[in-house]
C-alpha cells in the first residue's frame, strides 16, 4: 500500500513536470529500472535513491513520529 502510494505520487509529479522516466533517472543518478519499478510500487529503493529523486522533482522526504492511539 505505501509503496504504491509513493510510486503514484512520484509518477504524478514527474508527469506534472513533463519529465520522462529515463530523463528523471539520469537527472537523479539512478537506474531507469528503479524509476520504472518505483512508480509501479514494485521497488524497495534506498533512502538515498528516494532523496535523489525527490530533489530532482522539487519534493522532500519527511519522517514524522506517530501519536499513540489508545
Amino acid at each position: 500500500m505505501l509503496a504504491s502510494q509513493l510510486g503514484e505520487t512520484i509518477k504524478n509529479r514527474r508527469k506534472e513536470l513533463r519529465i520522462t522516466q529515463p530523463h528523471l533517472a539520469e537527472l537523479a543518478g539512478v537506474s531507469t529500472n528503479t524509476v520504472y519499478k518505483l512508480e509501479r510500487g514494485q521497488a524497495n529503493p534506498s533512502l538515498e535513491a528516494l532523496n535523489k529523486l525527490a530533489e530532482v522533482l522539487g519534493m522532500e522526504l519527511t519522517l514524522n513520529v506517530k501519536r499513540n492511539i489508545e
